[in-house]
């Protein structure tokens, strides 16, 4: 089985570096990058899909308006109350990145968030883990138009109402809450409520929230639809080279080329229409379409690093292990499309780790990142100690054969002997049981301990991030203190890889 690409990039092997630049690493990178967007404009059309919150949005906005300033992008789908934490990882990674890459090159660098709200996948955003064993959703239905085009139902309310009253016993609910409740209420899209939310987390820090599913942004990137209609054939070679290189180097390809399908979709006779693949035997009908209509077109994953690098000065883009295959197997498409990428980051990785969860892994001794094995595993390292079976012949050791020997030399001693021996093995095996005991219930105490930081780390054996969403957090340690101490572990351009290989812990004692 082929490995994924994102764990041998991130460590600097060789043989996945030589698919895709490692200039992260090297802050003489970050200014060949910024030197060569020196001259970019960004278009009128851009500034005007953006949403700033705050002075410091406003300042950055601002600035993007002015030639040579450039940027940091991530992105992400618009998940339910902000999906999972990584969402917010992936936020401060570019704002810490974009701070860095402004001192190290003298060139003004602002942080982009560019909304997926282009994606139909409704199912993978309509619900989160709002808190430990709450889990909220909204109605699915089977629709499949991008996720711009819905609104949120009434039923919305009700969660806003659950989630306050979850969170309301937690020390910092009121910073959280309330931008929940103002950003998530019905008949507004999901997508602007996501952005309302995020923006506001963001507003001191002076994230820009960009919306590419608009009329405006759809005519820039009708060219490079153009491009990957007309030239369809150019771009599936390059994909299937791309895609034999990486088997070669022992990788999974993370997206499946489908041959005879552009790496566009086409949402039919409207902008809010389904949303599909298309067949290139339909390239005239699609052409017209990116010539007449382009938001009825929108970009697949692969395309859109190209979309993105095509309109926004961006030097770096921060990506979770999933994006970093996607840009190793679009590589090869850059030139096809007259495109200069912006060096791939990965997204700084964290766990939230309590005073109550670190006080046990000390009584356990173990770390957080050994939290995430199978627990049976766990527990067989940590020895299990269950009664020792030879525990009483331990205890009994010689005296059997020096009573033998005795009854043996001596053989009116033999009766004494026997009741001797009798006696000191029922009095032994009463102490192994009553050890037995003791030691199950320890291994007890001990499972119970495991459970309980698993539970806070890794639930149902996934990681924290990938499941916990941001306002419990938010609610329990402070915002505030969460952006604080993330930022101040997010050290962009360090030669090592553990920081980007590991989930570094979050929250030290905040609060016993």
């Amino acid at each position: 089985m082929r490995a994924p690409f994102a764990p041998s990039f991130l460590a600097g092997e060789p043989n996945a570096v030589a698919l895709l630049t490692d200039g992260f690493r090297r802050p003489s990178a970050w200014r060949i990058e910024a030197e060569a967007r020196k001259d970019f404009r960004t278009a009128p059309e851009v500034l005007q899909a953006l949403r700033a919150f705050g002075p410091e949005g406003q300042r950055n906005l601002a600035a993007l308006a002015e030639r040579g300033t450039v940027c940091v992008v991530t992105g992400q789908q618009a998940g339910l109350f902000l999906g999972p934490l990584y969402t917010f990882y992936k936020a401060l990674t570019a704002i810490g990145w974009a701070r860095a890459v402004e001192r190290e090159t003298g060139a003004r660098c602002v942080p982009v968030f560019w909304l997926q709200s282009e994606d139909h996948d409704y199912k993978e955003i309509a619900s989160c883990t709002a808190a430990p064993g709450l889990s909220l959703s909204l109605p699915l239905d089977e629709e499949s138009c991008s996720v711009e085009h819905r609104t949120l139902p009434d039923e919305v309310s009700g969660l806003v109402a659950r989630l306050e009253e979850a969170l309301a016993p937690l020390p910092f609910a009121s910073e959280i809450v309330p931008l929940v409740r103002e950003a998530y209420v019905p008949g507004r899209s999901p997508v602007a409520a996501f952005a309302e939310l995020l923006g506001r987390v963001f507003a001191e820090e002076g994230l820009l929230v960009f919306n590419p599913r608009c009329a405006q942004i759809a005519r820039l990137s009708a060219p490079l639809y153009d491009v990957a209609l007309r030239r369809c054939e150019e771009v599936e070679a390059a994909l299937i080279r791309r895609g034999e290189l990486l088997e070669g180097a022992g990788f999974a390809e993370q997206v499946q080329v489908r041959k005879g399908s552009p790496l566009v979709f086409f949402h039919g006779a409207a902008a809010d229409g389904p949303r599909h693949r298309v067949r290139i035997d339909k390239r005239d009908e699609l052409l017209e379409a990116a010539a007449r209509d382009p938001l009825r077109l929108s970009s697949s994953a692969l395309l859109r690093p190209i979309v993105q690098d095509s309109i926004l000065p961006s030097v770096a883009y921060v990506g979770g292990p999933a994006e970093l295959g996607y840009l190793a197997q679009c590589a090869e498409l850059y030139p096809i499309f007259g495109v200069r990428p912006s060096l791939p980051v990965p997204r700084a990785r964290f766990r939230i780790v309590d005073a109550r969860t670190r006080a046990i892994l000390r009584e356990l001794g173990l770390s957080p990142a050994e939290v995430e094995a199978p627990r049976e595993e766990i527990l067989r390292k940590l020895g299990s100690r269950s009664a020792n079976p030879s525990l009483q012949e331990l205890l009994l050791g010689d005296l059997p054969r020096i009573l033998a020997d005795s009854a043996a030399r001596h053989p009116s001693l033999e009766r004494a002997a026997r009741r001797t021996r009798a006696s000191v093995e029922r009095a032994t095996a009463k102490f192994v049981s009553r050890h037995a005991r003791l030691l199950a219930s320890e291994d007890e105490t001990t499972a119970s301990r495991l459970d309980r930081v698993q539970a806070a780390l890794y639930p149902n054996g996934t990681p924290q991030e990938r499941v916990d969403s941001l306002p419990y957090h938010a609610a329990r340690h402070g915002l505030s203190q969460l952006k604080r101490l993330a930022l101040d572990r997010i050290q962009p351009g360090t030669s090592g890889t553990e920081a980007a290989r590991s989930r570094v812990a979050l929250v030290e004692d905040l609060h016993p």
